[in-house]
């Protein structure tokens, strides 16, 4: 899931070439730049951490897990580290993947047009492109399982909501000890990891992006937990998953890369146990969408690579696909209060801006690689349009559909 930010509507606003123009290789500036950038976020990390665990503390307020939680600090430079080292192969690659978001599943001729009659494959190395680097920068701040959650409550952090909403998804789906559950676009483990110390279950993840799955692997495998993680692309099927060999499923703002959701249901459906709880959490489009209004459309042009979204679901279309694959839908809504995420969109645009102000500084006087410079100008671009689309309630990305497999088909 995508362990599921702020890109632009279209990927030829920042010109490939000028990633390099002015790059400075020097080891010493590079490191430079790193001392400096990491000591200024050392203590914002520090503050935020003992805020969280703080939280855990007070019996009038929310509990969470947090015995799998990565260290931040940590996380943070080993992410930022990996980012100054980036070859420009890597950054023009990650730059011209969000061709791909200009594009919608739904429209296979402009598919075609575009990237060529091998349209898929095409996508699929933009995807690997994509998050070979994103997972990165968004490691830099609360977004470590890049997706920004449901608002769950109003006093928690953006990290603890997703806590909060992990736990809840653990409960809906009632997992248990010595369950195995299902976890399509697992990131970099830390959801699988979460889901573990809360309930029990045995994780198998499956993810288009190597490094990714190797974080998640090393992860886990440093908390002892037993869990599988494996390289795929969800489009690529049949899984290579025995007939009703999982005990539930889950999903985090992964389907919005899905070819073909009817299609992968029923593949789903066919690897769970009869009874087994379906749940996904999602990019939706929502009745009060109108493409025919030219800002909406315009408005939508600009969220879709912030979000990384190829496709344009509904909850109808949604809900379809799964009664289709034969799946009962027990619940379909927005977990959020209110209906709305906006709030922890915003907290998330207003750091990276913030951070982008930083990379400014240190890439004009030569401390950091040029490359910082464009991929936080490409990060930080239109996280205001999100949260605008989130006001006026025209899309959402914590859409929540629960399904079950009937006991008897």
């Amino acid at each position: 899931m995508p362990e599921h930010s702020s890109p632009m509507a279209t990927a030829t606003a920042v010109p490939r070439a000028s990633a390099y123009q002015h790059r400075n290789d020097s080891s010493d500036s590079s490191r430079s730049g790193d001392i400096i950038i990491g000591e200024k976020l050392k203590l914002q990390v520090k503050q935020q951490s003992r805020s969280s665990w703080a939280k855990k503390t007070k019996e009038d307020d929310y509990v969470v897990d947090r015995t799998a939680s990565p260290n931040r600090l940590k996380t943070f430079l080993k992410a930022f580290k990996h980012i100054r080292d980036l070859t420009p192969q890597q950054v023009d690659d990650f730059m011209a993947s969000y061709e791909i978001y200009n594009l919608d599943w739904a429209d296979e001729s402009a598919m075609v047009h575009a990237l060529g009659p091998d349209y898929q494959q095409r996508v699929g190395q933009c995807l690997a492109a994509y998050y070979s680097v994103i997972n990165h920068l968004c490691s830099l701040g609360d977004v470590e399982k890049m997706y920004i959650p449901p608002l769950m409550n109003k006093k928690a952090s953006v990290r603890d909501n997703q806590l909060l909403c992990e736990e809840s998804i653990a409960t809906e789906i009632g997992l248990k000890p010595g369950m195995r559950v299902l976890d399509l676009g697992c990131g970099r483990g830390r959801v699988a990891a979460h889901m573990t110390s809360f309930s029990g279950a045995s994780v198998t993840g499956i993810n288009i992006d190597t490094d990714q799955v190797a974080q998640a692997r090393e992860f886990n495998e440093n908390l002892k937990f037993s869990n599988d993680f494996i390289v795929r692309d969800q489009n690529s099927l049949p899984l290579p998953f025995a007939d009703e060999s999982f005990d539930a499923f889950y999903e985090i703002q992964a389907l919005s890369l899905c070819r073909d959701p009817s299609t992968l249901f029923k593949e789903i459906y066919r690897i769970l146990k009869p009874g087994s709880k379906f749940l996904l959490i999602d990019w939706v489009s929502l009745p009060a969408y109108d493409p025919n209004s030219p800002l909406h459309a315009s408005l939508m042009r600009r969220v879709k690579p912030l979000i990384g979204a190829v496709g344009t679901p509904t909850p109808a279309s949604f809900e379809k696909a799964l009664q289709d694959a034969g799946f009962t839908v027990t619940r379909s809504d927005n977990p959020s209060i209110d209906g709305l995420q906006a709030g922890l969109i915003d907290k998330v645009d207003v750091y990276f801006r913030s951070v982008r102000r930083l990379i400014h500084g240190l890439a004009k006087v030569h401390a950091l690689p040029q490359h910082f410079k464009t991929l936080f100008d490409r990060l930080c671009l239109d996280g205001q349009a999100f949260v605008e689309m989130d006001n006026m309630r025209l899309i959402t990305t914590t859409y929540r559909i629960v399904a079950e497999k009937p006991l008897q088909a």
